[in-house]
């Protein structure tokens, strides 16, 4: 059974750094694209950054470009999202997801805020 849990959430000053991980099990992690989407309050979920299975090629969204970085370890099983120079519109709850899965996990929230 696909399980996603995801961790590093926190309250940061804008500007600030967090890392989230997202460690996965049930599956063949190195087989599958794998996402990170953030959904704020009152917002419909959105896809923020996408990385391949084998090339690790990666994309995101404009408003992150630059500043975020996804990667994955697929010897640990885990994606990680590394945010640097956070705004306070970064602020949602963050999940990571699998291609062809329609589960999420639970999230962790991201809270960028003086």
């Amino acid at each position: 059974q696909v399980q996603l849990v995801e961790s590093g959430g926190g309250l940061v000053q804008p500007g600030g750094s967090l890392r989230l991980s997202c460690a996965a099990s049930g599956f063949v992690f190195s087989n599958y694209i794998m996402s990170w989407y953030r959904q704020a309050p009152g917002k419909e979920r959105e896809r923020v950054a996408t990385i391949d299975a084998y090339d690790g090629i990666t994309n995101y969204i404009d408003s992150v470009k630059g500043r975020f970085t996804i990667s994955r370890d697929n010897d640990q099983n885990t994606l990680y999202l590394q945010m640097e120079s956070l705004k306070p519109e970064d602020t949602a709850r963050y999940y990571c997801k699998r291609r062809n899965y329609d589960g999420w996990g639970q999230g962790t929230q991201v809270t960028v805020s003086s």
